[in-house]
């Protein structure tokens, strides 16, 4: 048993959180309501409160005191007193143990009981009780650390934004089962930065991973009674502490040793984050943490009935930006994230709720005002899920400059257009050439638009041409949760087959998506798995399923390892070329003069597409001719960016199509790079004259190229 705290200093209301100097630690919580606030140390298994310590100052609404003999691993949480009415939206109960918003490692996991809930659970009056059970055992306990770590020269390898190959990935799904992982160091940060894995990542060009949420966060309770996890983690509750079930080592270092070995190999460290709400649901959810030290001030309640809250995001909750000093924590932990653990920049999950002033998304908010302001936050990648559930959130193309979002209507139009939908070819070229239409009136860039075919919440892409609805039966919701809006089609037969015919069909239509993707102006993102043809077996909200079907299948078929080849030749062959990288909108027109126009949209006739032809509800098929010679860029060093000028044919229907080939040149000749009818993308003969006949399959996309920079 760990001897007592005998002195207490003041201390200071900066910095928050729990802070060790090498001489001992400050202590420091906002509270604006509190009455009194309790600093609770316990043993080092957290099973035992060993002493609770009053705080002895306030200074602007801060908590705070220091203990010159505390160390790093003290175990420690906090009670505040204050008034319990619910009506008033007050919920202090100091009989509840609760979590430091600025905790830096939180270890246990909440063992679920009534006594986590500030009422009596049960009771006729619900939220309106008062609960005087302690929960503490039960609890998940905040320790000190000691942030000293040995960065070296790491540096953020900056890949400008047109650059980026984004590569979405569970830390726990990606090695669970990978067989050349030490099985110690499976499900982990560290096994994230194991060779096997950074050879995969490399190996297939990717230049920018995007974590699924690391913070600490909560399984719900309902899920833990049905046997089931929140396994992708979005149900935050400490935005400083990486999450421990990720952890190998249950040292907050190892996520720095996997960023550090990440950025060794080039790859850049993107995290997804939730700070749009809590796991501390609405009105009757638990309290461990925001809501019992300080309800009125953390959250959004509703105006006239502060018992309840505003929930913009489906989760019960909204943190209230507008408090400052909840602004502040939330721009602490984004520069803790970029100056202690090094990360590259940020994903924010249901970003239109982080713009509410009031009740309306204001793209102009503070939020945004004093993030773009901020000299180290404005300087790393920001992408925003432009929308929340509230009315007015779809926001995408309205986010302000130096942002990029998400960009969910190119997912919508590539998966209807592929799957043969008519009269979509004018936006099908509209996304694949970085959706001006969105992004080009504010002065934004083709990378604005971050374009994705799949991402966690959905399909996987084997799944998206293997079903035509949803098959969420093992979430335990009867099928009734996940969207039905799928676009998805099954090639003929639902689910797995032995049908030869139904099968390659279902390959090809992969490679068309993943080809379409990155041959598309903007930033393209793939879902880990993707390229191994991972199945989550129709399953499009697979967010509670720790288990096989949510992890990565690293056992592959021969068909699995001959999609991964092409999928690799297909990123290469977009890093090779800077036409389908381009930092600027096409123009549609000769730039410098020489009659040759930086775009060319043909026909199969190949004769340039007319207005009456991009409005054919029949068409299914469209060519477009990118020019190398009129990229009009400079590299970093002030040289003309040239290239090869590139041909994309394509064509969704369901028949071959002879496609005439454009001449540019007297004797130009067209040479196959990809074809996707063919199973690796190539094909014998692949070289071609202009003038000549190109027999452009049904449901195929092939890239030909006139090799020659100008």
């Amino acid at each position: 048993m760990p001897q007592p705290i005998t002195t207490v200093w003041p201390g200071s209301p900066a910095p928050r959180g729990a802070a060790w100097d090498g001489e001992g630690v400050n202590f420091s919580l906002f509270s604006e309501h509190a009455e009194a606030v309790d600093l609770c140390l316990f043993d080092p298994a957290g099973r035992q409160e060993v002493q609770r310590i009053r705080m002895p100052e306030r200074t602007d609404q801060i908590w705070h005191c220091y203990l010159p003999e505390a160390r790093p691993g003290l175990l420690y949480g906090y009670r505040v007193h204050g008034p319990y009415d619910p009506a008033r939206g007050h919920r202090f109960n100091p009989n509840k143990l609760l979590i430091e918003p600025y905790a830096k490692d939180i270890i246990g996991r909440t063992a679920w009981h009534d006594s986590h809930f500030g009422y009596r659970v049960g009771h006729r009056h619900a939220d309106l009780s008062f609960d005087r059970r302690d929960n503490a055992a039960l609890m998940p306990k905040c320790r000190v650390i000691d942030p000293a770590f040995t960065w070296g020269d790491d540096r953020s390898p900056k890949i400008p934004w047109a650059d980026m190959v984004v590569y979405e990935l569970h830390v726990r799904g990606f090695t669970k089962n990978h067989p050349n992982v030490p099985p110690a160091l499976r499900g982990t940060y560290a096994g994230l930065a194991t060779a096997p894995v950074i050879e995969h990542l490399r190996s297939l060009g990717v230049t920018s991973v995007e974590l699924m949420p690391v913070h600490s966060f909560v399984d719900d309770r309902h899920l833990v009674e049905r046997g089931l996890r929140n396994y992708w983690g979005y149900n935050s509750i400490g935005f400083f502490a990486p999450d421990q079930r990720y952890s190998a080592s249950g040292v907050v270092s190892e996520f720095k040793t996997m960023v550090k070995t990440l950025h060794s190999a080039g790859i850049e460290v993107i995290l997804d984050v939730v700070y749009n709400h809590t796991a501390e649901g609405n009105h009757l959810g638990p309290t461990l943490s925001f809501r019992g030290i300080d309800n009125a001030s953390y959250y959004r309640l509703v105006a006239d009935d502060p018992r309840y809250y505003m929930d913009f995001t489906g989760c019960g909750n909204t943190l209230n930006l507008q408090q400052p000093r909840v602004l502040q924590l939330i721009m602490d932990s984004l520069r803790y994230w970029v100056l202690e653990m090094h990360v590259d920049g940020f994903r924010f999950d249901l970003a239109s709720a982080l713009a509410r002033e009031l009740h309306a998304v204001d793209r102009l908010g503070s939020f945004f005002d004093i993030l773009m302001q901020d000299p180290v936050l404005s300087q790393v990648k920001l992408i925003a899920e432009p929308w929340d559930l509230g009315e007015g959130g779809y926001q995408v193309g309205n986010f302000p400059v130096g942002w990029a979002e998400w960009n969910d209507r190119y997912r919508d139009t590539m998966r209807a257009y592929w799957k043969g939908d008519g009269g979509l070819i004018g936006d099908f070229a509209r996304r694949l050439t970085g959706s001006s239409d969105l992004y080009e009136h504010s002065g934004r860039k083709p990378y604005a638009s971050v374009n994705f075919i799949t991402a966690h919440d959905g399909f996987t892409l084997h799944d998206l041409v293997s079903y035509n609805g949803k098959h969420n039966e093992a979430n335990g919701e009867e099928n009734r949760d996940g969207t039905d809006n799928n676009n998805a089609w099954n090639c003929g037969e639902e689910g797995p087959t032995q049908k030869a015919s139904i099968n390659t069909l279902r390959a090809r239509q992969k490679r068309n998506m993943i080809a379409t993707l990155l041959f598309s102006q903007g930033v393209p993102m793939l879902l880990a798995g993707d390229e191994l043809g991972r199945t989550q077996r129709g399953n499009n909200n697979a967010y509670c399923q720790d288990n096989e079907l949510s992890w990565l299948n690293w056992e592959l078929s021969a068909e699995d390892r001959q999609f991964l080849a092409f999928v690799r030749r297909a990123i290469a062959l977009r890093k090779a070329h800077p036409v389908f990288r381009r930092r600027s909108f096409f123009q549609g027109r000769s730039i410098r003069g020489t009659g040759v126009k930086d775009l060319f949209w043909v026909t199969p006739e190949g004769t340039e597409m007319t207005d009456e032809e991009w409005t054919q509800h029949f068409a299914r098929c469209l060519g477009v001719l990118l020019s190398g010679q009129e990229i009009n860029e400079r590299g970093p060093r002030g040289e003309i960016i040239r290239d090869d000028n590139c041909l994309l044919l394509i064509n969704a229907h369901h028949e071959a199509i002879p496609f005439r080939l454009p001449e540019t040149t007297p004797g130009t000749i067209w040479h196959t790079e990809l074809d996707t009818h063919h199973k690796g993308g190539l094909q014998s003969n692949g070289k071609f004259n202009g003038g000549d006949s190109y027999r452009l399959a049904g449901r195929t996309l092939a890239l030909l190229i006139q090799r020659g920079k100008a």
